[in-house]
């Protein structure tokens, strides 16, 4: 989830988090009704950028000598920058406090400060072209943002993100990129994608990003719903601290987007049944009939990993503290894993079962006593345990994400693959020969991949 929904059961790679830094777009905002009048605002721009020149120019007769010319394309074109950002932030009502406002004011500041009083190029820090990257992408998703029309801000089929008749998904993640693939191959794989809503959990700083992105690129007939985990106030105030508490740095353990799963009864209050994916997946067949699995009055069904012949081998001991006494008399060391990745769960026995308030009092436990090595992993087995009904393997195939040696056959003749591991497809450590499998699903001609420079 890797990174947001992030990897389970294997390190993530540090680089996930930041593989795009496109926190630059919002989609909640006024109509062009409420805007000042801009070309007054651009008049008065002008006027703040003339003076700029004005000053900037007797900092070049200042520092230019015969034999050698001082540059300061870089500090013109970064301070031209924030006067653009502020002609956006003048586009709102003032107080209007939405994402996007914020960032292109957290934007502002960075490259003022950034800039300072410098008169040249050789006085700016290093890493100055990342910053100016990064608020030109934001610019840029402003630009979009600002002439869609009113209506077009908003997503649309919105009544049908509570209709537990549908068929219904969801992904946590911070990575655009990532959701974009999960969403767009599992509407491209279905028979009938008007019958799906896709629900999209991210971060604070991601929400704008993600939101541009399918507002720009909506998914086909589906139905998308995108979510900030800051507005869930129950899980700050419940849940947040528990998870500071365990003193890592490791996302694994202290991810609220990571730790989310376990609280999906009450994120999706109003639906019986839904799909979990983790952000590194593709989907290749039509899901429909996964929704017809017996689940023989279980909570979770997953794929095992207990076949001691398989890569993706995992046996209970590998992650659990069996020397532990509380461990060692609840639960069967030879009891068959399973893997987080693609779920299907069944909320009303979940909230029948209180299992979140069980998960709850594991997880405290385990800030007292080392009863699990890594990540969310062990906590779903003993959370789930006995309440889990196994998949097909043919639903779910693992290990495109660290085992080279997988059979091109049973990647192909499978619904799901899993790039669960460090070697991510996005990520130039991807296993080459399994990133077609990814990338084939993203379109590399949209503008904010090419200002990102990504590419095939």
């Amino acid at each position: 989830m890797s990174d947001g929904n992030h990897d389970s059961d294997r390190p993530r790679d540090p680089k996930d988090a930041d593989i795009l830094e496109m926190k630059d777009s919002e989609t909640y905002g006024k109509g062009n009704d409420e805007h000042p009048n801009m070309q007054n605002i651009i008049q008065m721009n002008s006027r703040e950028k003339e003076q700029y020149n004005q000053k900037t120019d007797s900092h070049d007769q200042r520092f230019q000598s015969q034999s050698h010319k001082v540059t300061d394309e870089k500090v013109k074109q970064m301070r031209d920058q924030v006067i653009r950002a502020k002609v956006y932030l003048n586009f709102a009502q003032p107080g209007h406090n939405n994402h996007l406002l914020k960032e292109l004011r957290t934007r502002i500041k960075e490259v003022e400060r950034t800039v300072g009083e410098a008169s040249m190029d050789s006085e700016l820090p290093r890493r100055v072209s990342q910053k100016m990257r990064s608020i030109e992408v934001l610019l840029a998703k402003a630009t979009e943002y600002f002439s869609l029309q009113p209506e077009e801000r908003q997503f649309p089929n919105q009544k049908k993100i509570n209709d537990p008749d549908l068929y219904h998904y969801a992904v946590f993640s911070d990575n655009v990129l990532a959701c974009a693939v999960v969403i767009n191959s599992t509407i491209s794989s279905a028979k009938e994608p008007e019958k799906i809503v896709f629900h999209v959990v991210t971060d604070y700083l991601n929400l704008p990003a993600i939101s541009m992105w399918f507002l720009l690129n909506p998914p086909g007939k589906a139905t998308i719903h995108i979510q900030s985990i800051e507005s869930f106030d129950w899980l700050s105030t419940k849940y947040n601290s528990t998870l500071k508490e365990q003193k890592s740095y490791d996302p694994r353990f202290t991810s609220a987007i990571n730790h989310l799963r376990f609280y999906l009864p009450d994120i999706f209050p109003a639906l019986n049944k839904i799909v979990l994916f983790d952000h590194d997946v593709v989907v290749q067949r039509d899901l429909i009939e996964i929704w017809s699995v017996d689940m023989k009055g279980k909570v979770n069904a997953a794929v095992e990993t207990c076949l001691e012949s398989e890569a993706s081998f995992r046996s209970m001991p590998i992650l659990l503290n069996f020397s532990d006494p509380f461990l060692g008399k609840r639960f069967n060391a030879n009891a068959c894993t399973w893997a987080f990745g693609m779920n299907l769960f069944d909320l009303q026995e979940w909230r029948r079962k209180k299992l979140t308030m069980l998960y709850g009092s594991y997880l405290q436990l385990g800030l007292k006593r080392p009863l699990w090595k890594a990540g969310s992993l062990p906590l779903g087995w003993i959370t789930f345990y006995n309440n889990t009904v196994a998949l097909e393997r043919r639903w779910h195939a693992l290990g495109l994400g660290y085992n080279s040696g997988l059979r091109r056959g049973d990647i192909e003749q499978a619904a799901v693959i899993h790039y669960d591991g460090v070697m991510k497809p996005w990520l130039e450590i991807g296993i080459a020969k399994y990133k077609g499998y990814w990338s084939k699903h993203l379109l590399y001609d949209l503008p904010y991949l090419q200002k990102c420079n990504i590419h095939e």
